[in-house]
């Protein structure tokens, strides 16, 4: 039998760190958003005060079945009133600090799943 490693087919995480994250190998210095189906953007928020349920709306029509919301450098839960749409277009949730985000991307993205992180950095 021969096996051979799952591959995304969409961008991936190549490195992370304080204050930026690795897309491809292209530094990126901001909180983004990124799609295992392609879809990558600058996301408008600076830090978790500045987040409001307008982020996470913009986020519903990206066809997604997993939303990670990467808090930044610790982990802060989003308001649920913040998620309603997505809720209500049954899109689930995960949120976890930055790194682990990154790293649960990956993986999800790697298996075929169609994830959107959202990353704070």
């Amino acid at each position: 039998m021969k096996l051979q490693p799952d591959q995304a087919h969409g961008p991936s995480i190549t490195g992370y760190g304080p204050g930026w994250v690795a897309i491809n190998g292209q530094s990126v210095p901001h909180s983004v958003l990124l799609s295992s189906m392609g879809h990558q953007e600058a996301w408008a928020c600076a830090d978790f005060a500045s987040l409001g349920p307008v982020h996470f709306e913009r986020i519903a029509d990206w066809g997604a079945e997993l939303v990670l919301f990467g808090s930044g450098e610790r982990l802060r839960f989003p308001q649920p009133a913040w998620l309603a749409e997505l809720y209500a277009r049954r899109i689930g949730v995960e949120t976890m600090d930055t790194q682990a985000a990154c790293r649960t991307y990956n993986f999800l993205a790697a298996e075929g799943r169609k994830v959107v992180a959202a990353l704070l950095v």
